[in-house]
């Protein structure tokens, strides 16, 4: 099974500075292939202590000319914050230094700070994902976009460098929602599901996607991706800790990053499924919320672990599992200790399970070489 790496470049409450930060966890990316990874993703995120991530093809490129055959995937570019014409020009750039390496992840995004940040409307953003997630695709396989939809217009204009190659069956979407499904079926992209629902729900979800896919292709979809957060220990003791101290500030972060408990998302379209969680967090609480969350990840013995990842590999029938080793304020050396118990302890083990293909799909020999 494809098992990658994802890397957060947190600063939580700035107990380092960002310079500690890319020294102490770039050493991941840069051993990455050597620990047995097939692949390396960064999410993006700007202007605060949440990630250090604003420009993941620029750190996927420094990956790309230290390594030869990890795939560089993003998780995820997101959209509304792009220039469609710019996304498409990265990714043909970053296919061109890796040989045909890159994985496009790409999502409408969720952070209210960014939004108004890029001083981009959030109410607008699931309408620009649709037609710049068509425009974006279509410009990777004919290497033009020309554009005339709702709220993006653009004339004909050529990417260059041409691009390496397509990016159909290498193109994955980080949500599914009712509105996106048919969007996704039909441009053909695949779900990264990021442990943040409930697992029935995302069972749910992936059974509409599945046979809406079907119905417009004829054809199954790619397997999902699943990214989870993994504490591994030598004891059971000391895992309970990566569960009660980094999961759960990890999971603080992303309450409080993404605003969960913002009864206003229910003013915004395209949020309304997150107006019901911040109801949920008003009637439980914040850390009540935070441990849900915690709990969606994963963490254990190498042992415990392994079962953990895979049963919930075989539950949503994925293609292939990406871990994050370093999150929640992890010291230097207990971030070290994690990331080299699961390269050693964890990795072999996921990556021994068959699911028929590399991350869901056949790639062209020349990706895959």
């Amino acid at each position: 099974m494809h098992t990658g790496l994802t890397l957060t470049f947190q600063n939580l409450g700035r107990e380092r500075t960002d310079a500690q930060v890319y020294l102490e966890e770039l050493p991941f990316a840069e051993r990455a292939e050597e620990m047995g990874f097939d692949s390396l993703w960064w999410p993006e995120h700007h202007f605060t202590n949440y990630e250090l991530t604003p420009n993941v093809t620029q750190l996927l490129s420094y990956v790309a000319a230290k390594t030869e055959r990890i795939k560089l995937g993003t998780m995820v570019t997101v959209l509304p914050w792009q220039d469609p014409v710019r996304v498409a020009e990265n990714f043909s750039v970053l296919d061109h230094l890796s040989g045909g390496r890159g994985v496009l992840g790409i999502g409408r995004g969720l952070g209210r700070v960014e939004f108004e940040g890029f001083q981009v409307p959030m109410e607008k953003s699931r309408r620009l994902f649709s037609e710049y997630a068509e425009a974006v695709l279509e410009g990777l396989d004919t290497g033009v976009i020309e554009y005339n939809g709702e709220v993006y217009q653009q004339p004909r204009v050529e990417i260059r460098p041409d691009p390496f190659a397509s990016y159909r069956g290498r193109a994955f979407a980080s949500a599914v929602s009712p509105e996106s499904i048919d969007l996704m079926a039909r441009l053909g992209l695949g779900v990264m599901v990021i442990a943040q629902k409930p697992w029935d729900t995302v069972e749910a979800e992936l059974e509409t996607y599945r046979k809406r896919y079907v119905e417009i292709n004829g054809t199954q979809p790619p397997k999902p991706i699943i990214c989870v957060f993994t504490g591994v220990a030598d004891t059971e003791e000391g895992a309970q800790e990566m569960r009660e101290k980094y999961l759960q500030r990890y999971a603080l972060s992303t309450v409080e990053h993404y605003e969960f408990d913002n009864v206003g998302f229910a003013e915004i379209e395209g949020y309304e499924y997150y107006a019901g969680l911040s109801r949920n967090i008003q009637k439980h609480g914040i850390e009540g919320f935070a441990g849900f969350l915690a709990d969606l990840q994963v963490w254990g013995t190498p042992d415990q672990v392994v079962e953990k990842l895979l049963g919930y590999v075989k539950r949503l029938d994925a293609g292939g599992i990406l871990l994050v080793p370093a999150f929640g304020g992890m010291p230097k050396d207990v971030a070290d200790r994690n990331f080299e118990l699961l390269a050693r302890e964890v990795v072999p083990h996921l990556k021994a399970y068959d699911v028929g293909g590399d991350i869901g799909v056949q790639y062209p020999d020349f990706v895959t070489a």
